[in-house]
């Protein structure tokens, strides 16, 4: 699924959250409980939106369904849900600041946890602050280009870090 499908069946719903924020959102919540449905995630990003066409519904659950495979799958083959890169570049950054801001969502809404284990501390930390990121005009582009792909793949490891670290039991067996 892509991103503009996803944009788009979110936009119908006079949103509050981006296709890139409900993707951030999915996958802190399925970080934390590899057990959340797609219904929980429904409506806590859906709360005060009007009701969702039956076949938007059916690819949003698709979506979040199909995230909690890649999460959960031992190939490493999760990707964040952000415009393609022939976007424009503002797009993509924008949608980057999304994710994270979603992600962290996620995670606010699936635990209370004042310990956080492992590395998942300043992982939290550093998504904040890509959730804050702005682009100096000064760079060059192809810079920010560099620093996407960098970011993106730190993401992609983080994530699964932080569901590695949230998912093993007291006796340090991955639950899923």
């Amino acid at each position: 699924m892509t991103y503009q499908v996803v944009d788009a069946i979110i936009e119908k719903t006079e949103p509050t959250v981006t296709a890139a924020e409900a993707h951030g959102m999915a996958t802190g919540m399925l970080c934390i409980d590899a057990s959340t449905d797609s219904m929980t995630w429904l409506n806590e990003m859906f709360q005060d939106s009007v009701a969702l066409l039956e076949e938007d519904k059916q690819l949003l659950v698709s979506l979040f369904e199909q995230t909690q495979e890649l999460i959960n799958g031992d190939d490493f083959a999760f990707d964040l849900l952000l415009p393609d890169d022939d976007a424009e570049l503002e797009q993509r950054i924008d949608a980057l600041r999304n994710w994270s801001k979603g992600f962290l969502l996620g995670v606010g809404y699936s635990t209370s946890e004042t310990k956080w284990p492992g590395e998942t501390r300043e992982i939290l930390k550093d998504i904040v602050e890509l959730s804050k990121m702005d682009v100096d005009g000064d760079e060059d582009d192809e810079e920010i280009e560099t620093a996407l792909m960098e970011i993106q793949e730190y993401l992609r490891a983080a994530i699964m870090l932080f569901k590695t670290e949230f998912n093993v039991s007291d006796d340090g067996k991955v639950l899923h």
